[in-house]
């Protein structure tokens, strides 16, 4: 299935993760009704990399070790959401738990490793933004960069990321009767300071 979704930030009630070459993108919710089920998966997300639907990405180191880590794999890679948040993401969700949104059943996303699967970014171009949505929802994503110096050997956590998203998007429509969202962004939209 794949509908392409317009959207900046994932996690109506969600702190998934999609790393990216030097920056890593954050994509986290705000929106009341947004419990959204689904995942980011270009950029992939952590969680849609290490799903069983993650084909070679699953596979990878960094996805072993989340799923020994998590002690199962990520079958329901669709379910990363937290009710209530309404966009309180930083006080809701602790630091070093921004990729799992502090859910047990998701910690292994919370590893520190510099080997996440990820996608490279260049300065000025358009970034296409691909979200699987298994049951639509509403609600509000936005899309974050780490600061420079983000070490990502070391747990993520809010500091690490400015405090306004460099793009965000409001209930965004699926295109067609697929499931998926997508939306594109600048990549110029960055600061000069945050382009790798």
């Amino acid at each position: 299935m794949s509908a392409r979704r317009a959207f900046a930030h994932r996690a109506a009630t969600t702190a998934a993760v999609a790393t990216l070459a030097a920056p890593l993108l954050l994509i986290t919710g705000a929106a009341t009704p947004a419990l959204a089920h689904g995942a980011p998966t270009d950029p992939v997300s952590r969680v849609s990399a290490c799903s069983p639907e993650g084909g070679s990405l699953a596979g990878s180191a960094a996805c072993r070790a989340a799923i020994a880590a998590n002690g199962a794999p990520f079958t329901e890679w669709d379910n990363l959401r937290i009710a209530g948040v309404n966009g309180r993401d930083r006080q809701v969700v602790p630091d070093g738990q921004l990729c799992s949104g502090g859910l047990a059943a998701y910690k292994g996303l919370d590893l520190a490793r510099a080997d996440w699967p990820s996608t490279r970014l260049s300065p000025g171009a358009a970034l296409d933004l691909t979200y699987r949505s298994t049951i639509p929802h509403t609600g509000t994503f936005k899309l974050f960069l780490t600061k420079p110096g983000y070490d990502p050997t070391e747990p993520l956590k809010w500091s690490d990321l400015p405090e306004k998203p460099f793009a965000t998007i409001t209930d965004p429509p699926l295109e067609n009767v697929s499931a998926t969202r997508s939306r594109s962004t600048q990549v110029d939209d960055l600061q000069e300071e945050r382009r790798s």
